[in-house]
């Protein structure tokens, strides 16, 4: 009788074990940066010049109360294009256009300094990661 008390007592311990691993992710999943618009098809002919290449953009929105350190958090595509953030703070309730060509970064606006596009037009995949390298936020367009 007592050693089925104690595998009881071993299984009720591992179901607190693995309901507190589990607490984390459900954190992770409240977090409050999040994607706002994109504008992945810059408007007009795709010249690869300035203009249109900052045509081209990502919008990421802090929803929370608190500022937000997006310093080493990463954007990538699909292709693994990858733009590092610098060291920005994004204040509650505020947004950051992360832009694919070049320019110089403000609160609002950030560039990724690039000569091509980013973004693909019929199919792409955006994904932010934060500075652990945890996937906090996806967004996708185009055919599946």
């Amino acid at each position: 009788m007592s050693r089925v008390i104690a595998r009881l007592a071993t299984a009720a311990a591992c179901g607190v074990v693995l309901a507190s691993a589990a607490a984390p992710a459900s954190a992770a999943a409240k977090n409050p940066v999040v994607f706002g618009k994109i504008q992945y098809d810059s408007p007009g002919r795709d010249d690869r010049s300035g203009k249109s290449l900052n045509a081209e953009w990502v919008t990421i929105t802090n929803t929370g109360k608190k500022a937000v350190d997006l310093s080493r958090w990463t954007l990538t595509d699909a292709s693994r294009h990858t733009y590092r953030f610098g060291k920005l703070r994004l204040a509650p309730h505020a947004s950051v256009r992360v832009h694919t060509g070049k320019g110089k970064d403000t609160v609002k606006d950030v560039y990724q300094n690039l000569r091509a596009y980013v973004w693909d037009n019929t199919k792409d995949k955006a994904t932010l990661k934060d500075a652990g390298g945890r996937t906090v936020a996806t967004a996708s367009w185009g055919r599946r």
